[in-house]
């Protein structure tokens, strides 16, 4: 459409450009590694604030 490759051919362009992933890297996308480890940093800390009210607002 208007002088450009369909969809599926520049997807197929760009990995070609990009080439094999290296071996022993698991986050080779770096704001994927970033978002990664600040919702996993997230998660423990709202588990650590929600066991602290359990044991400190224990109640009667």
């Amino acid at each position: 459409m208007f002088g450009r490759p369909p969809i599926e051919e520049r997807i197929a362009a760009r990995q070609r450009e990009r080439g094999p992933l290296k071996a022993g890297r698991v986050f080779p996308h770096a704001p994927a590694k970033m978002l990664f480890f600040v919702s996993m940093g997230v998660v423990v800390v709202t588990h650590l604030i929600a066991l602290g009210l359990l044991f400190v607002d224990s109640g009667p």
